[in-house]
C-alpha cells in the first residue's frame, strides 16, 4: 500500500518547526507523525504531499492508495474505518478531513472514538499529554519493560514506566500518577532527577543530574536536557543541559540553550496569549494563558538568555545579550537588542560543525530547501 501524508493546508501554522520538513515529520508524544502512521502499517510505503521547496527532499508522489492528513493521533476505531472504506470515498469527521481513497466523491462520516486533531503550532504541546498515553499503548502493548532499578523511587503505578532495550534509570524519582513514563533505547535519566509522567525520553537522550521535569513533556532523540522543564517539546538532536526554567516550549532540531537560559511562559495579567504566526505575519490570539518559547531548527542562545512569554524564533539563529530580546526574530538572524542578517554560507558551516560532532551533515537538498528559507524570510 502506498500512503500519502497530507500537511493539510497547516504547513505554516507549524511554523518555524515547519518550515525544514513535512507536518508529518514533527514530533509529538513519543513518536513523529510519520512514525505513528507506520505503526498502524508497518508495511506501507508513505510519501509526503507538502510545499512545493521541500519537494526537493520530500518528492511528492501522484500514485497513494490511501491520502492521511498529517495532523492527526489515530486511534484503533479510525483505523478500522480506514481499512474498511471502499474506493473513492473521503472521510470526515464533523468538518474535519480525516482521509480519502481515489477519488473522494463518497463522503463518509466518521462516528467512533474521537480523533485528536492538531491544528496550531500551542497545539503540540497543549495536547501532548493525550499523544503520550496513546502512543505508549501503542508501542508496548505486547512488550516486555526492562527492568526498573531497586534505586529508582516509583510513585504511582510501576507498570506506567517502560525502558526500552539499553535505557537507564538510577536512584531518580518516577511520578505515573498523571501518566505513564517511557525511555528510549540507551536513553538515561541520571541520578537526583525529579520526572513526573506523562513523560516521554527518546533514544540515546539523557535527562542530566537533579533536573525538574513535569509532563506532559517529550525529549526527542539525541538532546540533553537539565534544569527545570514543563509541558515542552524537543524536537531532536537538541539540548538545554543546564540550569534554567522552560516551560509550555517547543524547541525545533540541532538547538542549543545556554546555561540559565530560561522561558517566560505566562503574561503579567494572566490573560490569553499573543503570539507570531507565520501565516498571518503577524500577532494572533490564542486560547491559552501560557505559552513559553517556540525555537526553529539550528537556533541557539546564549548563557543566562531571557525570554519574553511567547517568543518566537526562526531557523539559524543566533541569540544573546543581558535584555529580553523582541518576541519574533525572523531566520538567519544574529544578534541581541539588535539583529543583523547571517550570513547563508557561515550558517552552513556552522550547522556542519555541529552535526559532524554525531556523525551527520546538511545534504544537498538540505542546502536547497535552506535558501528557500533564507530568500522568503
Amino acid at each position: 500500500m502506498k500512503i500519502q501524508l497530507h500537511d493539510n493546508n497547516l504547513h505554516l501554522e507549524f511554523a518555524p518547526l515547519s518550515l525544514t520538513k513535512p507536518v508529518a515529520l514533527l514530533r509529538m508524544g513519543i513518536l513523529t507523525f510519520e512514525e505513528r502512521w507506520e505503526e498502524n502499517y508497518p508495511d506501507a510505503e508513505f510519501c509526503f504531499a507538502t510545499e512545493k521547496y521541500l519537494q526537493v527532499k520530500y518528492p511528492q508522489h501522484n500514485n497513494w492508495d490511501l491520502s492521511l492528513p498529517a495532523n492527526v493521533i489515530p486511534n484503533e476505531d479510525y483505523v478500522s474505518v480506514l481499512n474498511s472504506m471502499e474506493d473513492n470515498t473521503a472521510l470526515y469527521q464533523g468538518e474535519t478531513w480525516l482521509g480519502m481513497k481515489g477519488t473522494g466523491e463518497t463522503i463518509l462520516q466518521y462516528t467512533g472514538e474521537e480523533v485528536v486533531t492538531i491544528t496550531k503550532r500551542w497545539h503540540l504541546f497543549q495536547k501532548n499529554h493525550k499523544a503520550i498515553q496513546s502512543d505508549f499503548d501503542l508501542i508496548t502493548a505486547g512488550v516486555d519493560s526492562q527492568n526498573i532499578s531497586e534505586s529508582v523511587t516509583v510513585i504511582g503505578d510501576r507498570k506506567l514506566i517502560f525502558l526500552e532495550a539499553g535505557a537507564k534509570a538510577e536512584a531518580c524519582v518516577l511520578n505515573t500518577t498523571d501518566g505513564p513514563i517511557y525511555l528510549g533505547e540507551n536513553a538515561e535519566i541520571m541520578e537526583g532527577s525529579l520526572v513526573r509522567g506523562p513523560f516521554a525520553l527518546c533514544d540515546d537522550s539523557t535527562i542530566k543530574m537533579g533536573a525538574k521535569i513535569y509532563g506532559a513533556t517529550t525529549v526527542g532523540p539525541n538532546c540533553k536536557v537539565g534544569g527545570e522543564v514543563d509541558n515542552s517539546i524537543l524536537q531532536g538532536y537538541s539540548n538545554k543541559g543546564h540550569d534554567g526554567y522552560m516551560g509550555n516550549s517547543l524547541i525545533g532540531e540541532w538547538c542549543n540553550l545556554g546555561a540559565d537560559t530560561n522561558t517566560s511562559n505566562l503574561k503579567n495579567n494572566y490573560g490569553n496569549i499573543r503570539t507570531y504566526s507565520y501565516s498571518t505575519r503577524q500577532e494572533v490570539a490564542t486560547d491559552t494563558q501560557f505559552m513559553g518559547l517556540t525555537m526553529g531548527d539550528h537556533s541557539k542562545c546564549s548563557i543566562n538568555t531571557m525570554f519574553n512569554t511567547a517568543t518566537v524564533i526562526g531557523v539559524f539563529c543566533n541569540v544573546y545579550g543581558g535584555d529580553f530580546p523582541q518576541k519574533f526574530i525572523s531566520s538567519f538572524s544574529w544578534g541581541g537588542n539588535e539583529f543583523v542578517p547571517f550570513a547563508f554560507d557561515k550558517a552552513i558551516e556552522a550547522a556542519n560543525a555541529m552535526m559532524s560532532r554525531r556523525g551527520l551533515d546538511l545534504s544537498v537538498e538540505d542546502v536547497q530547501i535552506l535558501k528557500n528559507i533564507a530568500e522568503l524570510k
